[in-house]
């Protein structure tokens, strides 16, 4: 089968085409870049150079494509991050249906229930719409839980504070995923191509509190005392913007936070919990996290 790849060789994107190239499918992975062509093709994939602000460009590419895998690529620079996200939907909605694309597979995330006060996620609520408004196509959106490589942004604190935290509230309890699992379920989902109408599939490896992931993580590298430190809203989005995001994007994450605080962005998720968890947990994420801070 033919397969589009939204997202370049990033962490999901990647592992996703490779899977998809192993089993023989045509798969073409749509980049930005073109220095990305040569690694793009030595996978054993097409490459498409292009935005995806530009719907005449995904349209074209899409074409004759028996599945698309989309996602909304991060833009730091959006003046308002949540419409950036929403618009971003909007142009792939519009290239699936101009192109006569009948299966879409779309990233979206836990949270994406929540039009509003869940930071980036409430603009994936807005993609989620735009794609279930098309007539004739069969949508799958996957919700995966809080990315594990999303505390590799902790490393720098833990090195120079000696602990480890965020505002998501005290003994929090996060469900948690790898990347290369999500790239796995949505691999099996374009491969089987088995789901009609619109529906949904939550992707969660673990169920960790805080204070099980400073356990697990500090005992990896050698700090088995490493402390999870819940911090108020305001103190956290000083340090994101200190270490350089933009207010739009720093004040976006510190809604998420809240969110996850608030028990409103797993909400849709906890009740409902019929699925299988993935295989990666936290101990074996652990070994990875060693490595990373270790360099």
């Amino acid at each position: 089968m033919k397969f589009i790849v939204t997202g370049s060789l990033g962490h999901i994107s990647r592992p996703l085409a490779e899977k998809l190239i192993a089993d023989k499918h045509d798969v073409t992975i749509i980049s930005s870049k073109t220095e990305k062509i040569k690694e793009i093709e030595a996978l054993g994939a097409k490459a498409a150079i292009g935005s995806v602000e530009d719907v005449a460009f995904l349209t074209a590419t899409f074409k004759g494509a028996d599945a698309v895998y989309t996602m909304v690529p991060p833009f730091f620079g959006a003046a308002d991050w949540k419409k950036y996200i929403a618009g971003i939907g909007e142009n792939l909605a519009a290239a699936v249906k101009a192109s006569g694309v009948k299966y879409v597979v779309n990233l979206s995330s836990i949270g994406a229930h929540m039009p509003d006060g869940c930071g980036p996620v409430s603009g994936l609520y807005f993609t989620e719409q735009a794609l279930n408004s098309l007539e004739g196509v069969n949508v799958k959106h996957l919700r995966p839980g809080f990315f594990y490589y999303n505390f590799f942004g902790n490393i720098g604190m833990i090195k120079h504070m000696g602990i480890i935290g965020g505002n998501y509230g005290t003994g929090a309890k996060l469900a948690i995923v790898h990347p290369a699992d999500i790239a796995a379920v949505a691999a099996s989902e374009l491969s089987a191509l088995s789901f009609s109408g619109k529906s949904i599939r939550y992707i969660v490896g673990d169920e960790k509190t805080t204070d099980e992931i400073a356990g697990t993580l500090g005992a990896a590298i050698g700090k088995p005392d490493l402390k999870w430190v819940d911090f108020a809203d305001s103190d956290t989005l000083g340090a994101l913007q200190q270490n350089g995001l933009p207010a739009e994007i720093a004040s976006n994450y510190v809604e998420m936070g809240s969110a996850m605080r608030s028990g409103k962005m797993a909400a849709e998720y906890n009740a409902q919990k019929s699925f299988t968890f993935e295989k990666t947990k936290l101990e074996h994420f652990a070994k990875e996290f060693a490595a990373v801070y270790s360099q």
